[in-house]
């Protein structure tokens, strides 16, 4: 039965998925003369960079006031009650084993279904080509990724929880899309992170603050960027 307050908890989830306003950013950057692609025919890093900061900002904004809309704690939503600094500590010891099991993941699969991996060239690493582009691409990495992708995970997971099902449900659901949104890279990807969505929203979960989340993300994306930076793997 789709009551107000399911239709409300879908329009939203919708809403702040990063869909609509991606699509909606990215058409403005390209009226404004902004082409997603580079003269060499490969993702334009100017473009990457000013869609994730764009997208970034309106999408936290639309949260915190979606959050307040309802009459709800900002800070209790993201933050919880623990203490900051063992949450911080938390999400850094966590950085090591999440690197390597990413690593063993993919190389299993690899092994055992190696047509998983259906991409000759993964076009974001190619953002990572040089020590400046690396450095631009860790930050949106860092930013975009580990810092907003986690504080969205937290509102749509509330929002699960409170009309949609429960959060085993949202966990289901938000880890196929988040491993849905990294496609462009190879169906290996998409399941490794679609267990890392996984991972995170149960920290989230159990936690009830993003700090570990954000932070063992983020250190993961950077290791991530220095990886393909310093090796090229």
């Amino acid at each position: 039965m789709f009551t107000r307050p399911r239709l409300e908890a879908l329009f939203e989830i919708g809403l702040c998925s990063g869909m609509p306003t991606q699509l909606v950013i990215g058409q403005l950057l390209r009226v404004a003369g902004w082409s997603p692609f580079n003269p060499e025919g490969g993702l334009s890093l100017t473009f990457i960079f000013g869609l994730a900061a764009a997208d970034t900002v309106v999408l936290v904004a639309l949260m915190i006031l979606l959050t307040r809309a309802h009459g709800e704690s900002v800070s209790e939503l993201w933050l919880g009650r623990r203490p900051v600094a063992r949450e911080v500590m938390l999400g850094a010891l966590l950085i090591p084993a999440m690197f390597l099991m990413v690593v063993v993941l993919l190389n299993t699969l690899r092994a055992i279904a190696p047509g998983l991996h259906n991409v000759d060239v993964n076009p974001l690493e190619q953002l990572a080509s040089t020590p400046g582009t690396a450095i631009v691409f860790g930050i949106i990495a860092i930013v975009a990724g580990g810092v907003r992708e986690e504080l969205q995970r937290a509102f749509l997971l509330h929002r699960f929880e409170q009309h949609l099902g429960g959060t085993r449900v949202g966990i289901i659901v938000l880890s196929v899309g988040f491993g849905l949104g990294h496609a462009l890279q190879g169906w290996d990807a998409v399941i490794g992170t679609g267990v890392l969505g996984a991972f995170w929203a149960v920290l989230y979960v159990r936690r009830r603050s993003v700090l570990a989340p954000i932070v063992s993300h983020s250190g993961f994306n950077a290791l991530e960027v220095l990886r393909v930076a310093t090796l090229g793997l």
